[in-house]
């Protein structure tokens, strides 16, 4: 009975090696999620990079949460990093899109939403992306970034809303893609 029982999946703890292999294989959506989370090209491979670290250095995940794991620790890393705040008064990263947009990856180009999710301001953009885009909850969002989960819940629906804005406002101009958005004040 005892050997079945450590024969069973969820016993199964990643390794090393498991972690590289989830890196190497999902790294254009990690490298994304870093990019999303911190809106920096630099900052993401400071974040990708600590991220793995920390994978590698923990001993204790089940195998088949390994991928869960490296997303979050991404994102742990990416609030240690910007420790983004309700209520601070940050301007939104438009004036920061088109350097970004000259050294985002080919693969991001993929994604035409990109622009206006790191457009948000650093809380409201951390916000919508653990929430909405990795299902955080709004209790866990608010444990982990340090916050009120009414300051979670705020923030999503303002992001959430200007989001909508940006996209009815593109869905009415002729020119409807990535470039013409970031261009855009």
């Amino acid at each position: 009975m005892t050997e079945k029982y450590n024969n069973t999946r969820s016993n199964v703890y990643a390794t090393r090696s498991d972690f590289c292999h989830i890196y190497v294989e999902q790294m254009n959506g990690l490298f994304l999620l870093s990019l999303l989370l911190t809106a920096d090209r630099q900052k993401a491979e400071q974040c990708f990079l600590f991220g793995f670290e920390d994978s590698l250095k923990n001993n204790y995940v089940f195998k088949e949460r390994a991928h869960s794991w490296a997303r979050r620790s991404i994102t742990l890393r990416a609030i240690r990093l910007l420790c983004p705040r309700p209520g601070e008064a940050t301007e939104s990263n438009e004036s920061r899109l088109s350097p970004l947009i000259g050294n985002v990856p080919a693969e991001v180009h993929a994604y035409p939403d990109f622009a206006r999710i790191v457009a948000l301001n650093s809380f409201e953009r951390f916000v919508f992306v653990m929430s909405i885009l990795e299902k955080y909850s709004a209790q866990e969002c608010s444990l982990l970034l340090g916050c009120f989960r009414r300051d979670v819940i705020d923030a999503q629906a303002t992001a959430v809303r200007r989001l909508a804005s940006v996209v009815i406002a593109t869905q009415t101009q002729p020119e409807n893609d990535f470039v013409s958005f970031a261009g855009a004040k």
